[in-house]
């Protein structure tokens, strides 16, 4: 919801008790019987806060001063927290977080589902810093400041915050942070430039500039010597995903292992991979237990992506299709499983948003499901797949509220019984909810 007033507002200073914590974080308090919204706020703590936007049924507001503090607060390690909206949880104790987001999930499923889970399923924790290697950093020139601000946006969403590293950014380049804006503001095309992609694979790190005006050949050569001082492969971008391309004339080989199925993933530098390295390994391994492949099994992986969880399950089971929307990935995952020796892994293209029960995979006969799809849900695919009855399905959400939909039309719709559900830590420290369920016949 935008801002009611977009002028500056003088302060308008509140005292108040929180009694519940935002899936985003903020604090709820009540003022004059009227919800507020407090950034920064945990809950059990009473807090002074200054309101800075009005809404008919909440306030929001951002805390100034703690006066009574929570058990569960903590120092946040980064120096920037309460400015950089990169995560807004680093105040509350780890074990709290994912306490929280089970909570979450779990008034998810019974408010919008109305279902509830036989198990729950021990939270998957992982490291709590330095986990994420893809992103997505903002950049802005301040000719005021006479250099240029590189980092995740402003808890308003609104400016660039002015950071110099990130905890949890993976510290091959979140302890860069000052060197690449550094690189930024000499450039002659530094008020051109509006982001910068990073992706990181197993050995590879590498930085996709986006630049709306063509660069200069200083600017080039700027750019190189960063590339080989900081051993950080750079690719530039002048318009869509396909302009990408090398800064120099070698390819950037950029893959991640997958030791417990013995596979390695090659992916592009803007392809979809999971942000947290760790986690995956550890979510992998996770899923497949829970969907208890066996060698006799067929199984099938909507929203497959690169071959993630589609060439691991290929070790274990006869037959594995994976299905994804986007070509470009379903050529990686071909290739994927070209490289590691995998022969007993199909990979198709479909709108998986349409119906594609005519379609030849479609139709062939599953033993188990796995489905992983994007935040929307996959209430499409249970439409005209949940008629055909597989025995046990695996479903990985990042969106707890699209998942809690979704398993209430395989249970009250298609016969199935929602097993087991537990959350995976996949982003520490921010309001995101991984999840995972299993559902069977």
């Amino acid at each position: 919801m935008g801002r009611r007033n977009q002028k500056a507002r003088a302060p308008e200073l509140i005292e108040v008790d929180i009694h519940d914590l935002l899936p985003d974080g903020r604090g709820v308090g009540r003022r004059d019987g009227k919800a507020v919204f407090v950034a920064g706020a945990l809950n059990g703590e009473r807090v002074r806060a200054n309101i800075i936007d009005r809404h008919r049924q909440y306030d929001e507001a951002v805390t100034l001063e703690v006066l009574l503090p929570s058990p569960d607060r903590v120092a946040p390690r980064c120096a920037h927290f309460g400015v950089c909206g990169g995560c807004v949880l680093q105040h509350l104790d780890s074990a709290v977080q994912i306490a929280a987001k089970q909570k979450t999930l779990l008034d998810n499923l019974e408010r919008i589902g109305k279902v509830e889970a036989r198990n729950l399923l021990p939270a998957l924790t992982g490291d709590a810093w330095g986990y994420r290697r893809r992103g997505r950093l903002s950049v802005r020139h301040v000719e005021k400041k006479g250099r240029t601000l590189v980092g995740f946006r402003e808890l308003n969403g609104k400016y660039v915050a002015d950071i110099a590293s990130c905890h949890v950014l993976d510290p091959r380049v979140g302890m860069r942070i000052d060197r690449i804006a550094e690189l930024v503001s000499s450039l002659q095309a530094r008020a051109s430039i509006p982001q910068i992609e990073i992706a990181m694979g197993d050995v590879t790190v590498a930085l996709v500039i986006r630049h709306l005006n063509p660069l200069s050949p200083a600017d080039r050569q700027a750019m190189m010597e960063f590339a080989e001082r900081e051993q950080i492969a750079i690719l530039l971008q002048p318009g869509n995903n396909d302009s990408v391309h090398p800064l120099g004339a070698d390819e950037v080989p950029l893959s991640f292992r997958i030791p417990a199925a013995d596979v390695e993933l090659d992916f592009k530098p803007l392809d979809f991979i999971q942000v947290n390295a760790d986690m995956n390994q550890r979510m992998i391994a996770h899923a497949l237990a829970l969907l208890d492949v066996q060698p006799s099994d067929n199984v099938l992986d909507l929203f497959c992506g690169l071959g993630n969880f589609t060439l691991p399950i290929a070790r274990r089971a006869r037959s594995v299709v994976g299905v994804e929307g986007e070509h470009g990935l379903v050529e990686r995952a071909r290739h994927n499983a070209r490289r590691n020796g995998i022969d007993n892994a199909e990979f198709f293209v479909a709108d998986l948003a349409s119906d594609q029960s005519q379609s030849e995979w479609a139709q062939r006969s599953y033993d188990k499901l796995l489905i992983d799809p994007a935040r929307a849900g996959a209430d499409q695919v249970i439409g005209w797949l949940g008629k055909r009855k597989i025995p046990r399905i695996v479903y990985v959400s990042c969106h707890p509220g699209s998942l809690a939909r979704d398993a209430g039309l395989l249970v009250h719709e298609h016969g199935y019984r929602l097993s087991s559900a537990g959350v995976m830590d996949m982003f520490p420290h921010t309001a995101h909810v991984e999840s995972i369920a299993l559902f069977e016949r």
